[in-house]
């Protein structure tokens, strides 16, 4: 089945037809580590781990390059502020190596308990200098760069497709920008963007430094990009993925500097995820309304309750986080868990076979392939299992618990690694007493033990072998 995406620079849906046949070559943005990572961030990597699934489910071999910026990202995208590993450093009093060193550490647990997969090259910009020096000395050479006496800058009035990804003329840009930026007096133009800061003036004590050409100093933040990209990926390459908020500046600055070193477009698809929002404002940590799972594990949340309650919402679409959604998010994952074990207790196979199952699989399928329609794909799970709890015995309970951990692949909730939790003793203890009161005929007795049973969040089931407790799907 051809999956369609939306291509942020096209702005439509499109067929997703590879460079290269039966492989997907994929760069997404990562964290910038001098904090944790919030919610509002994991939305996005959540976003592009279930693109990366449905590619390989699809059938594409992908191979996934993401950066983590160690250096040269400013408080401010504009090319203004301190750099946000120094300030870091200078808040924990620490160096920014080590800063950078826990909080990619922090990242990688974080998404280990999220089961989002690490990509195939996790890049620090610090590692690939080098390259970053590579495209920028291509740029100066063509004429796309200039020097002042701080910095190196990319002259945005000779790219001429500048701000097609976000549809902003650069006049509007220019304008934007006067109003909100401290500009460099030396600047060109107010929209032009730093490739290289020199260790001078108010970065004259930047810790982290490199020679160059020009000067010694560090990159600015954009450059990474294009250089872990082209260095990893080739350019051409088929996706890049990242947040909406980087769709106006980080990605159109990208594009520039790629494409005017290269002549050659940078990527051929572009994704971006929408904000997460609290009170209908975007989760930040410059705004201080923020969540971080440790946060979501403080109130009793799971990182996987958190998974599924994003893949509630279209990646599109904007998302308002509330408590009430989170724990309404992480009962329907227990309750699909439930009904992962009851398939998984089930002893005999069913003399039934529900002939359905392939036309599910077809209906998930679709919704995965029509720009990863995840809500829809939940609602084509929660059909066949409220199916499967009305009428338990039309359903091989194998084939369908089959079904589900083939979902699983693209929804990433962990579905083969539940374990069967131990029944409380106050749950055994009524059910003993009710066995003993069934024993000796008293059905009142039993049904009234089995309501409160119930009322604990249990089923009981009774068997010639026995009765069979399982939690209330």
């Amino acid at each position: 089945m051809a999956m369609k995406l939306y291509n942020t620079l096209t702005r439509k849906k499109e067929i997703f037809k590879p460079i290269k046949e039966a492989h997907a070559a994929l760069y997404t943005c990562g964290p910038t580590v001098y904090n944790y990572q919030h919610a509002g961030n994991y939305r996005t990597y959540i976003f592009e781990d279930v693109l990366r699934r449905a590619l390989e489910r699809a059938g594409y071999a992908v191979t996934h390059v993401m950066n983590i910026t160690d250096v040269g990202h400013l408080t401010s995208d504009a090319d203004t502020g301190e750099d946000k590993l120094e300030k870091g450093a200078a808040r924990e009093g620490k160096t920014v190596w080590d800063v950078a060193r826990f909080y990619t550490d922090a990242f990688l647990q974080d998404i280990e308990k999220l089961n989002i997969r690490v990509a195939d090259h996790l890049v620090p910009a610090t590692q690939e200098i080098a390259a970053q020096i590579e495209i920028i000395e291509a740029l100066f050479k063509k004429g796309y760069a200039y020097q002042t006496s701080s910095a190196m800058y990319f002259d945005v009035s000779k790219f001429k497709d500048y701000g097609a990804l976000s549809g902003q003329k650069l006049e509007e840009k220019k304008t934007a920008a006067r109003g909100d930026v401290v500009e460099d007096m030396e600047k060109k133009n107010p929209a032009d963007f730093a490739l290289w800061f020199f260790t001078i003036g108010k970065y004259k004590d930047h810790v982290m430094r490199w020679p160059s050409v020009w000067g010694e100093g560090f990159p600015g933040w954009h450059i990474e990009c294009s250089a872990i990209s082209t260095k990893y990926l080739g350019q051409p390459f088929d996706i890049h993925a990242g947040g909406v908020d980087h769709i106006s500046v980080h990605h159109t600055n990208e594009i520039a500097q790629s494409e005017a070193a290269y002549g050659k477009p940078l990527a051929r698809y572009w994704m971006h995820g929408e904000f997460l929002l609290i009170n209908t404002a975007k989760m930040a940590k410059s705004a201080g309304n923020f969540y971080t799972l440790a946060t979501l594990a403080e109130e009793g949340f799971s990182p996987l309750a958190f998974r599924y309650l994003v893949l509630t919402a279209h990646y599109r679409s904007q998302m308002n986080f509330t408590w009430e959604s989170m724990a309404a998010a992480s009962r329907s994952l227990e309750r699909l868990y439930a009904t992962v074990q009851s398939l998984k207790d089930v002893k005999k196979a069913t003399i039934l076979h529900y002939r359905g199952l392939t036309s599910i699989v077809e209906k998930f399928d679709a919704a995965v392939a029509d720009d990863l329609n995840m809500p829809k794909a939940l609602a084509v799970i929660w059909d066949i299992v409220s199916a499967y709890h009305k009428n338990p015995d039309h359903f091989d309970a194998k084939a369908l618990l089959t079904v589900l951990y083939d979902f699983d692949t693209i929804l990433g909730l962990g579905l083969r690694d539940i374990k069967k939790e131990p029944i409380p003793a106050e749950v055994k203890s009524i059910v003993a007493e009710r066995e003993e009161a069934r024993r000796q005929k008293d059905w009142a007795k039993s049904d009234g033990l089995r309501e409160k049973i119930k009322a604990l969040g249990y089923l009981v089931k009774d068997t010639p072998e026995g009765a069979e407790v399982a939690r209330v799907p």
